[in-house]
């Protein structure tokens, strides 16, 4: 056998077709790691071997021989000639044209395409709109890298939103406020995680689930460590061309989430018209 059927209507985007080519296959820990770094290295991956796929995971080259297997293909030869097949290669020469920081917003328009073509199906983002316009409070967690997207989703939910409980903070509390809201009668938990995940991440979210809370989860990768943890996750790569990764996609599907959220908040309009009539009053905006 050489390999799976490819599929019909499947997205251009490199990262998409990898996704797609793994739902549905129950991966080991380390197969997800794999995984993950194929994503990450969408475009470079058809063109790698097995011994360099698995420095790049950090791996060992059997796992990845283990790993095609586990993925219907015969070895590895099998999946690399497949990923040649079904994943686009790179206009030749595109990159020569930018210099290093364009190609960094380059990606990052890959990426958001590779976002929208994910929201093509919205039943997962309504779904969670519906999770987090229910729960009363409502708890927003994103550490380190991810706090500022967190940040972000908070400052914007709390407008139309009765409470909002932003954890950017990690240490010995963390658990504590995620106590706090469920008692208080939270019934989810939106994170945002984004590379490199902090343990207290996984952790929280662990703790926050066999609390009883529903957690949605924005993530960089459906094969983040956070993934296991999640009720529901909804996949949006970062940049990695510069020193410091890149959220622009995590970032617009915080928005998108918000706007879902609205959907489910019956006074969602009503309050934000009466913030507006307040910022008038008070002269809080510059005109």
């Amino acid at each position: 056998m050489s390999g799976p059927d490819e599929g019909d209507g499947m997205s251009d985007s490199p990262a998409a077709r990898l996704q797609q080519l793994f739902e549905g296959h129950r991966l080991t820990p380390t197969q997800r790691r794999i995984a993950h770094c194929m994503v990450r290295r969408a475009a470079d991956v058809p063109f790698l071997s097995s011994v360099e796929l698995a420095e790049l995971a950090g791996v060992s080259q059997p796992s990845v021989t283990r790993f095609a297997v586990a993925l219907g293909f015969d070895g590895y030869p099998a999946l690399r000639r497949h990923l040649r097949e079904v994943v686009p290669p790179e206009t030749p020469d595109a990159g020569d044209a930018y210099n290093e920081y364009q190609q960094a917003v380059q990606a990052e328009i890959e990426n958001l395409r590779h976002l929208a073509a994910v929201l093509a199906e919205p039943a997962p983002v309504e779904r969670a709109g519906r999770l987090l316009a229910a729960s009363r409070p409502l708890p927003v967690l994103g550490l380190r890298a991810a706090s500022s997207q967190a940040r972000g989703f908070a400052y914007f939910a709390a407008k139309v939103h009765p409470d909002v409980r932003l954890l950017d903070e990690g240490g010995s509390m963390l658990l504590d406020r995620i106590d706090a809201a469920r008692r208080a009668g939270a019934s989810a938990l939106l994170c945002f995680a984004l590379p490199r995940h902090p343990k207290e991440v996984v952790e929280a979210l662990a703790y926050a689930r066999s609390a009883g809370l529903t957690v949605v989860t924005v993530a960089d990768s459906a094969f983040a460590p956070v993934a296991a943890h999640s009720d529901l996750l909804i996949p949006a790569a970062v940049g990695t061309g510069l020193a410091f990764d890149t959220a622009c996609a995590p970032m617009l599907l915080g928005r998108v989430l918000l706007e879902a959220m609205c959907d489910g908040l019956p006074d969602a309009q009503a309050r934000l018209e009466d913030f507006d009539v307040q910022a008038a009053e008070r002269g809080l905006f510059a005109e």
